[in-house]
């Protein structure tokens, strides 16, 4: 998304609208676009800088850790905010701060279950470290084996 400063008048410039998903990139690590960005951004200059306020949701399918399987899910950045010190050029490129907000906001281990809306089908596979069920065999840790070793 590209500002020209010209646009900006006195009291500002308010944008509401789509663009095309910022991070097609990330479809091969199990993020797929399904829809486009929506924003809503305030900009205005101040003291020879361009600042911008608003918000961000990107719709996107992403794989949950556990089960394996897609789900949906939207990446929200509830609080963007930039401040760009004007240097040069009268067009400002606000794509990469977009991209970075969407980025800082993407879950790093996407469970299907998180929003509350799907059981996971592997959630009720035991893990690791659980607590023993009632009335199973209580196992002794694995480095038990290194308590009894003898260096000398």
């Amino acid at each position: 998304m590209k500002i020209h400063l010209r646009q900006i008048q006195a009291d500002g410039l308010h944008l509401e609208g789509e663009e095309e998903c910022l991070i097609p990139e990330l479809a091969t690590e199990d993020v797929r676009c399904t829809g486009p960005l929506r924003y809503v951004l305030d900009l205005g200059i101040s003291e020879g800088a361009l600042w911008a306020t608003g918000s961000l949701a990107q719709p996107v399918e992403l794989r949950c850790v556990r089960c394996l399987e897609p789900f949906p899910f939207e990446i929200e950045a509830k609080a963007f905010s930039i401040h760009h010190d004007l240097t040069g050029p009268e067009l400002i490129d606000l794509t990469p701060y977009l991209r970075e907000d969407i980025l800082l906001n993407l879950p790093p281990h996407a469970h299907c279950d998180r929003e509350g809306g799907r059981v996971c089908p592997a959630a009720n596979r035991p893990e690791t470290g659980s607590p023993p069920a009632e009335g199973a065999e209580k196992r002794q840790p694995d480095w038990s084996a290194l308590d009894k070793l003898k260096l000398k």
